[in-house]
């Protein structure tokens, strides 16, 4: 699969996953970052990391969750754990696999 098909393919879904979120993307772009998975501002840009293409489809989903209910919520208070845990079920697995690559990632 080329580069320009993971692109589209990850926009895709991030898209379909704000759709069901019921919440506006008006900047989605994917490119190589170096500390973080994802960023996001609630005018609703936002920005992910190319190496996501890499992972299974439940970390990508946590982090493309994890960034677009940032777009109703603002922090990662008891209503954003609510909504993660009623879209993803146990979300946390995925969180902590993304901790553990980047930790691997740094040593």
């Amino acid at each position: 699969m080329t580069r320009a098909e993971q692109k589209l393919i990850f926009k895709t879904r991030a898209r379909e996953w704000a759709a069901k979120l019921e919440v506006e993307i008006a900047r989605l772009v994917v490119r190589p970052m170096r500390v973080k998975w994802a960023s996001c501002l609630t005018h609703g840009h936002l920005n992910f990391n190319a190496e996501l293409w890499g992972f299974d489809l439940s970390m990508q989903d946590y982090v493309i969750v994890h960034e677009l209910l940032h777009l109703q919520v603002p922090n990662h208070g008891k209503l954003w754990k609510i909504l993660m845990r009623a879209h993803l079920g146990d979300y946390e697995k995925a969180e902590m696999k993304l901790k553990k690559l980047a930790a691997e990632s740094v040593a």
